[in-house]
């Protein structure tokens, strides 16, 4: 016995009633909501084929585009094995093009997965709605850096990725790990975009330390009056020396573009990393390079204006003795000046250079090239003489009475209720009571 569905046995009894003629062909069209040249056809086809013709000529076919049980079984075997289980469906997707030659299509990969009762390994968080901020219509007008420590390896290592993006399209100019968020990284990250891009014009961070003085604003309006001023940082030195604009983020939402690209480099690159058989920083370094050019194809844009803000670095400009420390250091009489506990004079292809005795000179440091000092505008090697810093001697300890406790008398009034007795602060005391009490961590 066949099993007609609701909707074919609508149009067998219409075109039975057509055949006895109990309806017109305009009430058969108007009860099956078809046109009166379907339901002429319909009428046609039972009075020739009988019943069957209202059957659907695909019922019981494979459809043409259905995926064969193999592919769908070795894609959840493949989404359930050690190398693809960190990966959400959609980076899953591309690592199947890429490295199984399994094309299919974003949809079909989330319908495959999800029928087995899968979820994404995307953190799908509500949202706040902020006010978006217009992009900057040309490259190199505003960059944004900040740095993001994570566990970027899956054997568990923690490490600060840093990075910087160009404000008008969204483009990575520049990714460097390291232990952690540090100076030194920051100075890697911008000497890598800065030699492959050039100088842009601002730079976008937030309030860390690293870019803006903890005493920054604090200054009395004495100390401002008597010619007080913060120090710069290392970084924001190193920005006006490129002539560099430094800007500070008022809030984390204020620079919302690269705090969203680590939401997704945290949800793809720790994959990325696995499936490349990296495991430390060095490595990981030297992947970074090929690893942002395959990410500025997939999620770039394009900037309003094509034409660059990025200015050309200068032929005579040594970036290295830009992003590194600098410290000033008195001359003494024999043409030294001491650094970190050393005794340093200054030299130039192996001949010493004499230095005015009690003159100022600069001292660069840095991981890339160790120690050099700067004499009138000039960059000298140096050389150790000797080491300043003696062996420390250890403190003298205290010699510690014997405790003696003492119990009280059963008459003693401390055993008894004594009468609360009102309790004055001094003015110090009160200040700090009154810190306490507005201040939130007191209530945790």
């Amino acid at each position: 016995m066949i099993h007609y569905p609701q909707e074919e046995r609508n149009k067998l009894y219409v075109a039975r009633c057509l055949l006895d003629k109990k309806i017109t062909i305009e009430e058969g069209a108007e009860l099956l909501h078809l046109s009166e040249r379907q339901v002429k056809r319909l009428k046609k086809g039972v009075r020739e084929q009988g019943d069957v013709f209202v059957i659907h000529k695909n019922r019981g076919r494979k459809p043409v585009h259905a995926l064969p049980h193999e592919v769908k079984e070795r894609v959840v075997n493949l989404k359930r094995s050690e190398k693809y289980s960190q990966a959400n469906f959609s980076h899953f997707q591309e690592l199947l093009e890429e490295h199984e030659s399994i094309h299919l299509s974003k949809s079909s990969v989330y319908r495959i997965l999800v029928s087995e009762g899968m979820e994404s390994t995307k953190k799908h968080s509500r949202r706040t709605l902020h006010k978006t901020r217009k992009r900057k219509p040309q490259r190199g007008m505003l960059t944004v850096m900040d740095a993001s420590p994570y566990r970027w390896f899956l054997n568990g290592m923690e490490c600060s990725l840093h990075g910087v993006i160009d404000d008008a399209g969204g483009e990575v100019l520049n990714l460097v790990f390291a232990s952690q968020e540090c100076l030194e990284g920051y100075f890697e990250l911008t000497k890598g975009f800065i030699s492959q891009y050039g100088i842009p014009l601002a730079v976008y961070v937030d309030r860390h330390t690293i870019f803006r003085s903890p005493l920054e604003g604090k200054l009395s309006l004495e100390e401002e009056l008597s010619g007080k001023r913060v120090n710069e940082t290392q970084f924001g030195r190193a920005m006006s020396e490129l002539g560099i604009n430094l800007i500070w983020a008022k809030s984390p939402q204020a620079k919302g573009k690269i705090e969203r690209l680590w939401e997704t480099l945290q949800s793809r690159l720790p994959v990325e990393l696995n499936l490349a058989g990296i495991s430390t920083l060095e490595e990981a370094n030297n992947f970074l390079a090929t690893f942002v050019q395959q990410y500025n194809r997939k999620f770039a844009r394009e900037p309003r204006d094509p034409q660059s803000a990025f200015r050309p670095l200068e032929e005579n400009i040594n970036l290295d003795f830009i992003l590194c420390r600098k410290e000033t250091r008195k001359v003494d009489n024999g043409s030294t000046f001491s650094f970190s506990g050393v005794k340093y004079r200054a030299m130039d292809q192996g001949k010493v250079v004499a230095l005015v005795p009690h003159s100022t000179v600069t001292v660069l440091h840095s991981p890339r090239f160790g120690v050099k000092v700067q004499y009138h505008g000039t960059v000298y090697d140096v050389e150790a003489l000797e080491t300043l810093r003696g062996e420390q001697t250890v403190p003298k300890q205290k010699k510690q009475s014997p405790k003696t406790t003492t119990i009280p008398a059963e008459n003693h009034p401390w055993r008894n209720s004594a009468p609360s007795i009102p309790v004055s602060y001094e003015e110090s005391d009160r200040e700090i009571l009154e810190a306490l009490y507005s201040s939130r961590l007191a209530w945790r």
